[in-house]
């Protein structure tokens, strides 16, 4: 059941980390939620972002059950989703839980079940779709023929749990997929590891149903930092520019006289936002509405299989 829109919603957090803290903050100032408490495998950690929002702390998720809340956001390692998030899902209790959605597709299968059965919301945390210049993209975006994306940077030690396919590369497929809106027929891939035991830098190639092709590249092993997607479609070129956020677009004009079309070139400076902030605010007006969440159950499973495909073509 979804939350009266006359109380404020009872929110927690489980796993409190690098991410997770900063979950906990933003629920400590929205005006329309009471953070009631945190949960971490480490106490120390817990009470340290506890004092700093404001809130209790707890032991486990079943005393947080007990305790009452409406809705808790899910920030631990993506191996332990499923654990984490079940006990919640199972009680209607509402989720907003990190990406990827789990490691392998039958536990985000289980997720998605565990929320339709338990009329429980399930917003899976592709926070980019949350971006200013990728929801400016999309609104310019018809029908897309190509599209090139780059997500590359250095290394972060804490992000060494994951391959880079499901650390950085999973944000831009679930990017083109909302974009292109087809199924894929065909996946292409290579990558290799570099400094863990995991894929450090992959590339790959989606080909889908209606002709579309995306190529994607993602590297944590680079001295640059880029965030960039281009878009070509049928008399236009867009091109995002994440960090900047900027978008750049050239269209043919035709000028009477000329045999040729000029290419005008235009650019849009977006005004930034804070992405998770956006994210967590969806979130709260989801649950509290009823609604559906911009990337729920099912999208982030899809996003995930295309991952892990991506992934085995690399293996094979």
């Amino acid at each position: 059941m979804s939350p009266s829109s006359q109380s404020r919603l009872r929110v927690a957090v489980i796993g409190v980390g690098y991410l997770g803290r900063f979950h906990a903050l933003i629920y400590s100032r929205h005006p329309e939620v009471d953070l009631v408490g945190v949960v971490d495998a480490d106490p120390a950690r817990a009470r340290a972002i506890a004092d700093e929002a404001g809130c209790a702390v707890f032991a486990d998720a079943a005393a947080l059950i007990a305790h009452g809340v409406d809705a808790v956001s899910v920030v631990v390692p993506t191996t332990a989703h499923l654990e984490a998030a079940a006990p919640f899902l199972s009680r209607g209790i509402h989720v907003l839980l990190e990406k990827p959605i789990a490691t392998t597709a039958e536990e985000g299968r289980e997720l998605v079940r565990l929320a339709d059965e338990n009329g429980a919301t399930l917003q899976i945390g592709h926070v980019e779709r949350f971006n200013a210049g990728v929801m400016a993209l999309a609104q310019r975006i018809e029908a897309p023929r190509y599209i090139e994306a780059q997500r590359m940077g250095g290394f972060v030690e804490r992000a060494t749990d994951v391959d880079v396919v499901s650390d950085l590369m999973i944000h831009d497929i679930d990017i083109i997929l909302s974009l292109i809106g087809a199924e894929i027929s065909h996946i292409s891939a290579v990558g290799t590891s570099v400094l863990t035991e995991h894929v450090d830098i992959a590339n790959a190639r989606l080909e889908f149903t209606n002709g579309a092709v995306a190529n994607v590249v993602a590297s944590r092993v680079s001295e640059r930092t880029t965030r960039r997607i281009r878009v070509f479609q049928p008399r236009r070129y867009l091109a995002l520019d994440f960090i900047a956020q900027t978008i750049d677009i050239a269209a043919p004009h035709q000028v009477e006289g000329e045999p040729r079309p000029r290419i005008e070139r235009e650019r849009v400076q977006v005004e930034a936002v804070k992405p998770l902030d956006c994210e967590i605010a969806a979130f709260v007006e989801t649950v509290r509405g009823g609604g559906a969440p911009l990337v729920d159950g099912r999208t982030g499973l899809k996003a995930l299989e295309v991952a892990l495909e991506v992934r085995a073509r690399i293996g094979a």
